[in-house]
C-alpha cells in the first residue's frame, strides 16, 4: 500500500477532504499535514511538513494545495529530494510524472474545479516515470 502525504492552506481545505476520501477509497494510506479549517493560515507551516515526509521517503508521494499552487510549490521545492510540480491540466500532470519524476503534485485550488483536481490526482498516481534520457536530467536538478 502506498502512502501519500497531503497538505494545504485554508484555500485548499475543501478539495483536500475530497481528495483524501478518493485516495482512501483507492486503498492508499493518507497522512494529513494540512489545516482542516478555512481560517486563514500560512501555507509554509503545513507544506514543509508534507515535503519533509517526501524528502525523507517516509511517504511515497505528496499532494499539496493552496490558492494558486505557486507558494506551495515554492516551499516544497526547498527540500533537497523534492520535485514538486504545479499543474493545471491533465497533460501537464502526465508529463511531469513521465519526464520529471515529480514526487509532489501542487494543485491551484482557486483555479481548477474539484473534478479537475481529482483527475489530476488520478493521473499523478497512475503515471510512471519513463526514465531513460530523463533520468540524466533529473540527476542534475538538486544543488549538492
Amino acid at each position: 500500500m502506498k502512502t501519500i502525504a497531503i497538505a494545504n492552506d485554508h484555500a485548499g481545505t475543501e478539495y483536500k477532504f475530497k481528495i483524501i476520501k478518493y485516495l482512501e477509497e483507492q486503498g492508499y494510506k493518507v497522512i494529513n499535514f494540512g489545516t482542516d479549517t478555512n481560517k486563514s493560515m500560512d501555507y509554509p507551516d503545513t507544506i514543509h511538513l508534507a515535503a519533509q515526509a517526501v524528502n525523507d521517503k517516509k511517504v511515497d508521494l505528496g499532494i499539496i494545495l493552496c490558492g494558486s499552487g505557486i507558494g506551495a510549490q515554492m516551499v516544497a521545492n526547498k527540500h533537497q529530494n523534492v520535485r514538486a510540480a504545479l499543474c493545471w491540466n491533465n497533460e501537464l500532470v502526465k508529463l511531469t510524472r513521465q519526464h520529471n519524476d515529480a514526487n509532489i503534485l501542487s494543485i491551484p485550488a482557486r483555479f481548477v474545479s474539484l473534478q479537475q483536481a481529482l483527475s489530476f490526482v488520478k493521473i499523478f498516481l497512475n503515471t510512471e516515470f519513463e526514465g531513460g534520457r530523463h533520468q540524466n536530467r533529473i540527476n542534475k536538478i538538486p544543488c549538492h
